[in-house]
This record gives structure tokens, C-alpha cells and sequence, in this order.
């Protein structure tokens, strides 16, 4: 009953917000809220930012696309920057269709659903709210009823510019409904809807020998012509077509350069003038944003056909390449699976990351660079900190190649895999593995693959394989550490205290014989080594620990095991090395003796209870974690 609960409160909702009055009652509104006027480009604009920005160095981030759309905040910054922004400001943009452009599976389609969700949901709220004349098939803006002499006073007065003329059909009941009188003509609040197509329209090409330009500007309804007398009688009009319905708001066409050409001229006027032609009426003004999608190989097929120029330069050409962050390649993946029927299916943790490794591998450009190799370029462009790197050469790294992204393995094809190897093998748990040695058998099968792409990418599977094994290993050793963040602490202490008496020419005491020590180089050194620090480096590495350590007295902050992140790395991995023969043994183990048992139960309860596995794919970690140290 709580979902009943719920329609019922949201019907009530929609009541309250309702509103009707007279045309000179939305002028008194108009004086209070003058932003009730505003363009489609600028309501869009505003949708967009109303969600938040998010600014950091020379970047935007804008929160509307956060949930849907991943790793792509430098794509959505300049399609709002270049064309929603300058567009609402009415700048020349505006008459410019926006033509998404990338490849497939790479979110486009999920970019205008986005908008069109965003819309519908804006117009509930005060400052998306939209009102038309009442009665109006188009939802035709109010304003169009002042005549054009009076705009300039209007404009004055109001400080709102008005653009448009009054449709036939309006033009027509303002004589014949209201005498004249524009004042008592009627308005309404309108709430954008596709499924209502209200202020939203959606254009599919079908085959052009069947397909009618009515299912875009409307038609004669013959059925009236009897009672109406004329087929220029606007009453005997359906404006019923898409361009119609998307009024106020954005209209979607699909497969755009796939269309008939007498479909695409009357986007040339609608997009310059800001009207279309429909029956034997003067143009019809309408105010809506345009966007169409498409792949590359298409586009560079219509700007090659010199026909196409006139529509060509009307357009404003947004590339939406591949998302090119592992990170964010893990949460498309993530929310295809939640969107599916194989939600349940236990995936063990790092599988999709290494997944997502080798579908950016297979989107990246070579670097020009000697000194950057893919895996490198991966990590950067992940947001990893590499030593020799900065955010400098992550931005000189990107501006190499302006196509980066444009091409690789798209995100169905990797959901499709593993969809293929549950089903096939009726699997209740996949690993890594798993899904890489399925992508790896799918390539042979996928039509747009060449065979030299096909070397390149099962080299990226191998690149791939080769960083599981470094993260399984790390895993297994982590979970066999005895109260590992003990372990950690203990092993720092006495390398601090070394590097204490080093720095400053002392002894340190023995606890038990209380014998003053020499600061044990060998385990200052053991832990360094762990991070590549040298032998000529030691002495500055260690007497920036001491500075660190000494600001954070000085903050009155103390210096533990996180406060230093090339210190918990060389401690770490000082510690998984100094366990690796005891990980190599007990997991190798065929028949294990009770300890070794007891401690490969302590392992899986680690991995299940701390890491996210489940007791079978724990139980594969381990066995091939020590296939792995026994080679």
C-alpha cells in the first residue's frame, strides 16, 4: 500500500502546483518571476546548473550528470560552456542543432535521456515552471499574444524580450474565443512529459518510402474540412507532429544523418529563424533545443557530401568519446549489472576493475613520450600519483590526441561477456579470470574487430592478467597479516626511532640488555627499498620524515601510520614480503597440517568478513595466489 501511498501524494502534488488564470494575471506573475520566461536553451541551462558545480583547478564538474554519466566531466563541461550557456544567453549558438557525436555504447542515448528526465522533473519546480496559452496543441508562450508594436514597450517595461509570432490557430481563438481581447485569453502551467508529449518530442527515421513529413510539422485532418470548409482553416490542422509537441522544451532525433533530405530542410529554417513550415499556413514559430546523436563514421560520411553543407553549418558538433578513467569504466559496469537480471550473481571483488583495466587499454593512444607506457597513461589518466608526473603532463597527455576515445572496446560488449559466462556455465560466483579468459574468447566472434586490433587487445588481456596477479597477491598477503594494522604500527615505530637517532648522530638503547645500538641500517634500508628510495636518497627521505613528523607536533597532531603515504606503502609492502614464503606454503599446501588449516580458515573469514568475498571466491583467491608464489 506504500507505493499506492506514494501516486496518491504525487497526484496531489501535481494539483497544487497547477495553475490557470488570465493572460493579464501572467503578466502580474511575469512582474514578480520574471525568469517564468525564460528560452528553452536557457531553462535547459539552468536545469544543468541548478544541480551544482563543482569547480577544481582550471576544470567545472556538473553534478547533473553524476549518476549517469561517467568519467566524462570534461565532455559535459564544454557542452555546457559551449553550446547550454553561451545558447541561453542567445547567443548565435542557439540556432545551431547540437549534434552528439561518438561511439556506439558511449553515452550519448543516456545523455538526452538524462535531459529529458531532467526537464520533466524541472518544470515541477519554481524556476522551471512553464506556462502556455490554454488549450494550445503546441503549448504556445503567452507572450506571442502581444503584437509586435508593443514589444518594445513590453521589453521596457518588463525587461523581457519577446521573440515568436502568435501560431494560426491562436491567432484565430484570440478572434473567435475572446473577441479581441488578449488580456482574458487564458493560461496554464504545463508540465513537460514525453509519454504526455508535452514540451518533449522524440523523431525515428523509418523507411522513407512510408515515412510522412506530418509525423514532424503535423497534418490535414480531413475528417473537419466538411465542417471547416477550407484546408487552410487551422482548425482543420492536427498539429500533432513532433516538432509541434517538443515546443517550450528539447526534441530528440534519432539517426539524424540517416534521414530523408526533405525531413532535414525544415530543420534549417526552425534552427535559423526559429520556425517551420507546416500546411498552408505562414511559419509557425517554435522554441525548442535540437539534439541529434551519431557515430563517427556516419558524420564524416554527411560532411563529405557537399549537399549537406547548408545543414552542416547549422549544427554544433559535441564529441561524447569513451570514458577513459578505470575507476569510472567500474561504475558503468556496476550499474549495468544492477539493471539486470545477473544482479545477484556474486562478483568477487577487483573483477570488474580489471575488467574496466583492459577496456581503457583498448581506447588509449600510444604516447609520444618515451617515458609513458599505456599502463602508465592508464593510471595518470585514473588520478594516481606517479612519481616524475603532474597534473601538468596529464593535461599535455590528453591534448596529444584529439580523437582519444573515439574508439576501443565499448561497455555492452564486456556486460555481454560476462552475461555469457554465467549463463553458459550456470555460475553463482566469477572472478577476474573468469571474465578475462571470456573477453578473450569473444574477440574472435566480434565482427567490428580487425585482426590487428585482435593481437593488440589479447596483449591488453595479458597486461591485464599481469596486474591481477599483483593485486591478488597483495589481497591474499594483507589478509594474512596478524592483526595487520598492529603489525604496521609496531614495524613503523622502530624505523622511526631508527631514523630518529640516525638523523640526529645517536644511540638507541636495547630495551631488554638496555645496550646502546648503532640505528639498525639494515631495517631502515629493507623498508626503503620497498619504494625505490636509494642509496643516495636515503638521507633526504629520512630527514623529511623528521620535518613531517615535527610539523605535526607542532599542529599538536599525531604522527601515525596513515600520515605519511610513501611511508604506509614502504611498510606495507615490507610486510608482504616478510610473509610470502608463510602465504606460499600454507596456500600450496595439499594436504595442510591443523595450524595451516587454522590459518587458511583465519584467511577466507578475512577475505569474506573485510574484503567483500564470498567463501567460494575466497577460497580460489588463495589457491591461485599460491600457484602463483610457487612458480
Amino acid at each position: 500500500m506504500d507505493i499506492l501511498k506514494k501516486i496518491q501524494d504525487h497526484r496531489e502534488y501535481e494539483e497544487e502546483l497547477k495553475w490557470e488564470g488570465t493572460f493579464a494575471e501572467y503578466l502580474e506573475l511575469l512582474r514578480e518571476r520574471p525568469y517564468l520566461a525564460q528560452s528553452a536553451h536557457s531553462r535547459v541551462y539552468n536545469m544543468v546548473k541548478s544541480a551544482g558545480v563543482e569547480e577544481a583547478h582550471d576544470h567545472k564538474r556538473y553534478k547533473f550528470f553524476d549518476d549517469d554519466i561517467y568519467g566524462l566531466d570534461e565532455a559535459m563541461e564544454k557542452l555546457v560552456e559551449e553550446y547550454f550557456h553561451p545558447a541561453a544567453r542567445r547567443l548565435d549558438v542557439r540556432k545551431r542543432i547540437l549534434l552528439l557525436m561518438g561511439p556506439v555504447s558511449g553515452g550519448k542515448s543516456t545523455l538526452v535521456n538524462l535531459l529529458k528526465r531532467g526537464l520533466e522533473e524541472y518544470t515541477h519546480t519554481d524556476e522551471g515552471a512553464v506556462f502556455a496559452i490554454k488549450g494550445c496543441p503546441m503549448h504556445e508562450d503567452p507572450l506571442h499574444l502581444i503584437p509586435s508594436h508593443l514589444r518594445k514597450d513590453f521589453q521596457d517595461e518588463y525587461g523581457i524580450r519577446v521573440e515568436g509570432s502568435l501560431s494560426p490557430l491562436n491567432t484565430m481563438r484570440v478572434e473567435t474565443e475572446y473577441g479581441g481581447r488578449i488580456e482574458d485569453v487564458l493560461v496554464e502551467r504545463i508540465f513537460f512529459s514525453e509519454d504526455k508529449r508535452t514540451g518533449i518530442g522524440t523523431f525515428s527515421p523509418s523507411d522513407p518510402k512510408s515515412q510522412d513529413i506530418a509525423d514532424l510539422t503535423g497534418s490535414i485532418d480531413f475528417s473537419t474540412i466538411a465542417q471547416f470548409g477550407s484546408e487552410s482553416d487551422p482548425r482543420a490542422y492536427r498539429f500533432d507532429g513532433e516538432l509541434n509537441k517538443a515546443n517550450r522544451g528539447m526534441m530528440e532525433f534519432q539517426e539524424m544523418l540517416k534521414c530523408d533530405e526533405k525531413f532535414l530542410w525544415h530543420l534549417l529554417s526552425l534552427t535559423q529563424e526559429g520556425n517551420f513550415k507546416a500546411g498552408r499556413f505562414a511559419l509557425i514559430s517554435a522554441d525548442e533545443l535540437i539534439v541529434a546523436h551519431t557515430n563517427e563514421a556516419e558524420y564524416r560520411s554527411f560532411i563529405a557530401n557537399k549537399k549537406n553543407e547548408a545543414l552542416h553549418s547549422r549544427m554544433i558538433v559535441m564529441p561524447v568519446p569513451y570514458n577513459l578513467k578505470v575507476s569510472q569504466e567500474e561504475r558503468i559496469y556496476e550499474k549495468m549489472i544492477r539493471e539486470s537480471d545477473i544482479r545477484d550473481v556474486h562478483i568477487a571483488p577487483h573483477t570488474l576493475r580489471v575488467a574496466a583495466m583492459f577496456t581503457i587499454l583498448t581506447r588509449l593512444k600510444e604516447s609520444k613520450k618515451a617515458s609513458i607506457d599505456v599502463l602508465k597513461k592508464m593510471r595518470l589518466y585514473d588520478g594516481e600519483i606517479l612519481e616524475g608526473f603532474s597534473d601538468v603532463d596529464v593535461e599535455e597527455l590528453k591534448k596529444e590526441h584529439g580523437d582519444e576515445g573515439m574508439s576501443g572496446i565499448d561497455p555492452r560488449y564486456v556486460i555481454n561477456r560476462i552475461s555469457s559466462t554465467i549463463i553458459k556455465k550456470e555460475l553463482t560466483s566469477i572472478n577476474a579470470l573468469d571474465v578475462l579468459r571470456s573477453l578473450k574468447d569473444g574477440l574472435g566472434s566480434h565482427a567490428s574487430i580487425s585482426s590487428e586490433d585482435k593481437e593488440r587487445y589479447l596483449d591488453f588481456i595479458s597486461l591485464a592478467r599481469k596486474e591481477y596477479d599483483e593485486i591478488a597477491k597483495k589481497e591474499v598477503q594483507k589478509a594474512f597479516v596478524y592483526s595487520y594494522e598492529e603489525s604496521a604500527v609496531t614495524l613503523m615505530d622502530n624505523y622511526l626511532d631508527n631514523v630518529e637517532a640516525y638523523c640526529n648522530k645517536a644511540k638507541l638503547r636495547d630495551p631488554l640488555t638496555g645496550e646502546e645500538l648503532n640505528p639498525d641500517e639494515r631495517l631502515m634500508r629493507s623498508i626503503e627499498e620497498q619504494i625505490g628510495v636509494s642509496e643516495n636518497a636515503k638521507k633526504a627521505f629520512r630527514e623529511e620524515i623528521l620535518i613531517r613528523i615535527s610539523a605535526y607536533a607542532r599542529k599538536g597532531k599525531k604522527f601515525d601510520y596513515q600520515s605519511h603515504e610513501r611511508l604506509r606503502e614502504a611498510i606495507q609492502k615490507k610486510l608482504f614480503a616478510d610473509l610470502k614464503d608463510v602465504v606460499k606454503i600454507t596456500t600450496s599446501t595439499k594436504t595442510p597440517d591443523e595450524q595451516q588449516l587454522k590459518k587458511i580458515n583465519e584467511v577466507v573469514a578475512t577475505l569474506v568478513d573485510e574484503h567483500g568475498y564470498n567463501s567460494s571466491s575466497a577460497n580460489e583467491l588463495l589457491k591461485y595466489v599460491g600457484s602463483l608464489l610457487n612458480r
